[in-house]
C-alpha cells in the first residue's frame, strides 16, 4: 500500500498522544486512513448549525457530505508529513472516503446492521470494517465492485424479490468517516473499525446473505402503520 514502517510507528505514536489529549484530530485521523488502511481520502463540505453547506449552493443536494472540486485529495501510502501538509490547505474540512476505488459500501439500516455483525461473528465469517451513521445506518466496507453486482448477487441468493432496505455504495459515491460529522447530525462511530489483524474489506458474498437475511427479518418485525 506504499506506506514504510517507520511511517506507521509515526502515526501511531501521534496515535498515542491525540488519545492522551483526549481526542483524535483530523489529521491523525486522514493519516491513519491513507498510512495504515491504504485509502484515498478527500476533503468535503461542512454543513453549518442551520444545514447549509459550506459550498455555497443554496440547493446543495449533499450539505456537508461531497468534495471540494479544488482539493485533489490525499492518496492512499501519502506519508504522515504530506497528510499535515495537504490537509493544512483545507482547515475545517469533512474527511471523506471515496467508494468505489479500494472499497464498496453494502448500506443497511442500523439495527439490522446490528444483528448481521453479531451473527457474522457467531458463524465465523469475515467481517471488514463497519460504520454506524448518527442517521441510523450502517455501511459495511466490501471489496470495490460490489455496488454493481448487488442485484445479480441478490439473485444468486434468492432475495432478489424480497422488500429489503439494503442499497450499494460504489464508484461516485463518498462516505464521511470519523472524527468529521455528517451534516447536523453528528459524527458518524466504527462498530467495527478498520484492523491490521483481519482483511480490511471482504469479498460483498461472503457476508451478504446474512446481511439480505437481517434486514428482512428486521422489516417483518417492524410494525405495520395504522396496526
Amino acid at each position: 500500500m506504499g506506506f514504510t514502517i517507520g511511517g506507521i510507528r509515526d502515526i501511531r505514536e501521534l496515535r498515542s498522544a491525540s488519545r492522551r489529549r483526549g481526542r483524535a484530530t483530523e489529521c491523525t485521523a486522514v493519516a491513519e486512513y491513507t498510512g495504515l488502511w491504504g485509502w484515498d481520502v478527500l476533503a468535503g463540505a461542512r454543513a453549518s448549525a442551520s444545514g447549509a453547506c459550506s459550498c455555497g449552493d443554496l440547493l446543495c443536494a449533499r450539505p456537508g457530505a461531497h468534495p471540494l472540486g479544488f482539493f485533489p485529495g490525499v492518496r492512499a501510502g501519502a506519508t504522515l508529513d504530506e497528510v499535515t501538509r495537504a490537509w493544512s490547505e483545507v482547515p475545517g474540512a469533512a474527511v471523506l472516503l471515496p467508494a468505489g476505488r479500494r472499497f464498496d459500501v453494502i448500506d443497511v439500516a442500523l439495527g439490522a446492521g446490528v444483528h448481521a455483525l453479531a451473527r457474522l461473528e457467531r458463524m465465523g465469517l469475515p467481517r471488514g470494517p463497519v460504520l454506524a451513521t448518527p442517521t441510523g445506518r450502517a455501511y459495511f466496507f466490501v471489496a470495490p465492485g460490489a455496488a454493481a453486482e448487488l442485484p445479480t448477487l441478490l439473485y444468486r441468493m434468492g432475495w432478489d424479490d424480497a422488500d429489503l432496505d439494503l442499497a450499494g455504495l460504489g464508484e461516485g459515491a463518498h462516505v464521511v468517516a470519523p472524527p468529521s460529522p455528517m451534516g447536523t447530525h453528528g459524527p458518524a462511530h466504527w462498530l467495527r473499525p478498520p484492523s491490521p489483524d483481519a482483511p480490511a474489506v471482504p469479498p460483498a458474498r461472503l457476508l451478504l446473505g446474512t446481511l439480505a437475511y437481517t434486514c428482512h427479518r428486521v422489516g417483518r418485525a417492524r410494525p405495520r402503520r395504522g396496526a
